[in-house]
């Protein structure tokens, strides 16, 4: 299943979702003058890696939001495939990705692992793709480290697990925490302009405005 969406300012951002694997997660392919970016690699990703060849497509760096199995399962055959990659982790997830117990894919059976990151990102930093700018925002809760990715210019944030349409990300699993989910939804994405379009890890996109005015699990704080 694969889908594009254009930033809604009609600029050069291109974003491709191809959604994979059981778990149904949402995988971005992003590209921005030349450079081409892959926000979480999920399982069984022979579908991303024959759209990123038939697109003579070679991603520059791939971002993970969180360190669960489900997103970062693609990331060994990914790199695989394209050598120069660079596998980018938020630094408080770093362990989950060799440890299938804490990436909780052995709670499923699998033995899910990635390579080590090549660059550690926390809250804060800035990230360029090519002349767009890309804010890391703490969105952790969901899992200890858990982040989101904001470009202003574009007006979009992919959230991970953290912020859904009309949900967020579960808390009641080995390293999470509902009152830090909550408060960072409310202090860094809810914060962010009403326009900005939401692309989480699963399902469909939605808006912060629509999140703000409909979300039931924000209304209740």
């Amino acid at each position: 299943m694969t889908d594009t969406t254009k930033g809604l300012r009609e600029m050069s951002l291109q974003i491709d979702t191809l959604v994979l694997g059981p778990f149904q997660t949402n995988c971005y392919v992003l590209r921005y003058d030349g450079v081409c970016w892959v926000v979480d690699a999920g399982m069984w990703p022979k579908s991303l890696i024959g759209f990123l060849t038939d697109a003579t497509l070679s991603p520059e760096t791939i971002l993970l939001t969180h360190g669960h199995g489900d997103h970062i399962a693609g990331a060994a055959k990914l790199i695989q495939q394209f050598s120069s990659a660079k596998l980018l982790c938020p630094a408080n997830d770093a362990e989950m990705l060799s440890d299938p117990q804490a990436n909780l894919s052995k709670m499923f059976g699998l033995s899910v692992s990635a390579p080590p990151p090549d660059a550690l990102v926390e809250p804060g930093q800035t990230l360029s793709l090519g002349r767009l700018e890309w804010q890391v925002l703490d969105t952790s809760g969901h899992t200890p480290g858990g982040v989101s990715y904001y470009c202003y210019d574009e007006q979009v944030v992919f959230t991970g697990d953290a912020l859904f349409a009309g949900s967020i990300g579960r808390t009641d699993i080995p390293g999470a925490s509902t009152e830090q989910l909550l408060r960072n939804i409310h202090q860094n994405l809810l914060t962010l302009p009403e326009t900005t379009r939401v692309l989480p890890g699963h399902g469909p996109a939605s808006t912060i405005g629509q999140e703000r005015r409909g979300n039931p699990f924000l209304s209740l704080t």
